[in-house]
Parts: structure tokens; sequence; C-alpha cells
């Protein structure tokens, strides 16, 4: 086996200009919004998840709903979170709680980066 020289004892290297690389297309971001919401008024979330599940089945059946079972609290305010929005739950006995948002960016060579922000809605009155 040839010995190799040390380090010291080798030529100098010119420095070499590396061009800067674009970012890498293999970066993938995911921003995933979480808002928590607390049933305040359940007669109401029960009154408007029945019309919701008559309205739209498949989606009451997907959280397990059948028309000859009794639909509880948590399946009704599922439900219901399904299938409007945050603003709209609000006139349906739901109050939103917290609003989270998750950011991460990720690529196969580099650690990720992560983000979360979190804020508390103002309460009324």
């Amino acid at each position: 086996m040839p010995r190799r020289p040390h380090p010291s004892l080798l030529p100098a290297v010119p420095e070499q200009i590396v061009p800067r690389r674009p970012l890498d297309p293999g970066v993938h971001v995911q921003r995933v919004q979480v808002d928590d919401l607390v049933v305040t008024d359940p007669a109401l979330v029960l009154t408007h998840a029945h019309t919701a599940a008559r309205h739209d089945p498949e989606a009451a059946a997907l959280l397990g709903y059948r028309p000859n079972t009794a639909l509880t609290l948590q399946t009704a305010a599922a439900l219901l979170c399904a299938l409007h929005t945050t603003d709209d739950l609000t006139g349906m006995g739901l109050r939103a709680a917290r609003h989270t948002t998750r950011i991460n960016a990720a690529s196969p060579h580099r650690e990720s980066v992560v983000l979360e922000l979190t804020d508390a809605p103002e309460r009324d009155g």
C-alpha cells in the first residue's frame, strides 16, 4: 500500500469560488392551522348538527353517525367543524379558544425549520 504524504507537505491549492446554488427544489413546506373551539351552547350545537347531518349524510357517516343512532355532542361538534368555517361556528354554539399555526420547512439534506405561532382570540364581554 503506497504511503500518502502528510497534508502539510502537499502543494497549496488555489481557493476556488463555488457559485451559489439556487434554492434546492427539494424543499417542502407544510403549514398546519389548528383552531381550538369550545362548545358554549350544547343544545344549539346539537340542533345545527342534526340539520347538517340531514344535508350531508356522507360527512356524518364518516364520523360514525347513523340516522337511527343518537347524535353525541362530540360527534355534533366535529360534524359542524368539518362543514363550516370558524366564523360560522360562533353562531352555532361554539367559541374559538385558540388558533395555532405550525410551519415546517424541510429538505433531504438539512435539518427541519419549525415555527409555531399561537394566539388566543379576545373574548367578548
